[in-house]
């Protein structure tokens, strides 16, 4: 069949391993049945089966609605679609990755638990142990900072007590004419004391926008000094603060990248009909890059049962029977972008 002849090679170029590719073609040329295709290809029947698995999981096959016991395979210009879906699936998760290297572009210096790296200067290098000596480190920065102060607020919900005790330096801050962007995630508009905080920050100034998920917790003064959580799920560990400027920078675009993305505090939460709500998108994006639910929660700032909750209802809302083919299958029916960007 022509269709057949068509799509053979294509498919391979979208990403298609060429077993499944040549099982696919054979089904297009009209060939019924997992013994049939392997006289038509050589091919055995485990290998087959396996192929069948792989494009039903892609969705380029389903069961014949004429015999449960025979397989369809869909037109190619849906097969088509289903693969550039999955490309720019994966495009998009690659693209996040790159995000959040940029986010440790001080990894490296992560790696070595040291007072600094080795060639690094004191100056541009300092890791900082342990709550007190954050602390510490902190509060003479606040002292220094002079034009601004961006910061990244990831675990969801903040503590009173670290919100009320937060409330008079911030004042003093403002008031000094130090200009004040923080971005929290989503999760915090769901909890009464941080979104009341978060609009009194507003009140005396900050600019506050949230986003599903963030890399770390991090804060940039005046765009020449970074302080970054060594461990992004204990960020009471350790610290590290840099100040070479290559890294500043890179952090700096990281901090601007995710702010333009971020949504304001008043905009709408509820998605317009047929979408996701952003922090569904991201949980989507989560599931196809193969987090657990537990990691979803702590990207999220949600418990494990909130993240459990919302991955179910997900996945059966897209009909998916795998993590990454729900992400395939978002792009597909329009609820993810179709770009990286």
């Amino acid at each position: 069949m022509v269709d057949g002849e068509l799509v053979h090679g294509l498919m391979g170029s979208l990403g298609l391993e060429p077993i499944a590719e040549s099982v696919y073609s054979a089904l297009l040329e009209g060939v019924e049945g997992v013994v049939d295709i392997c006289l038509r290809l050589s091919l055995p029947e485990h290998v087959v089966r396996d192929a069948l698995d792989r494009l039903s999981a892609l969705a380029l096959v389903r069961a014949s609605a004429e015999s449960p016991h025979r397989v369809y395979a869909v037109s190619p210009r849906r097969g088509m679609d289903v693969l550039i879906a999955r490309q720019r699936s994966e495009l998009a998760a690659h693209q996040q990755r790159l995000e959040a290297a940029q986010a440790a572009a001080a990894t490296f210096i992560l790696a070595y638990e040291e007072r600094r790296l080795p060639g690094a200067s004191e100056a541009e290098v300092e890791y900082l142990s342990g709550l007190d000596a954050i602390r510490d480190h902190l509060a003479v920065m606040n002292g220094q900072v002079a034009e601004e102060l961006l910061t990244f607020a990831p675990g969801g919900p903040q503590k009173p007590a670290n919100m009320e005790a937060s409330r008079p330096l911030n004042q003093q801050l403002l008031q000094r004419g130090v200009q004040m962007r923080t971005v929290y995630l989503d999760s915090i508009r769901s909890d009464r004391p941080t979104i009341d905080h978060a609009r009194w920050l507003i009140e005396q100034g900050c600019k506050v926008r949230t986003v599903p998920s963030l890399p770390n917790r991090m804060i940039i003064y005046d765009r020449k000094s970074v302080v970054i959580a060594v461990n992004a799920d204990d960020t009471a560990a350790g610290a590290v603060r840099v100040s070479a400027p290559g890294m500043v920078a890179a952090l700096h675009s990281l901090f601007e990248r995710v702010w333009q993305s971020a949504e304001s505090l008043e905009a709408p939460v509820l998605p317009a009909p047929g979408q996701l709500t952003g922090q569904q998108a991201e949980v989507v994006r989560l599931l196809a890059r193969g987090h657990t639910d537990e990691a979803i929660a702590k990207r999220l700032g949600v418990s494990p049962r909130t993240a459990r909750r919302i991955t179910s209802g997900l996945m059966t809302q897209l009909g998916a029977r795998s993590r990454f083919q729900a992400g395939v299958l978002a792009i597909q029916l329009g609820f993810l972008p179709l770009s990286a960007d």
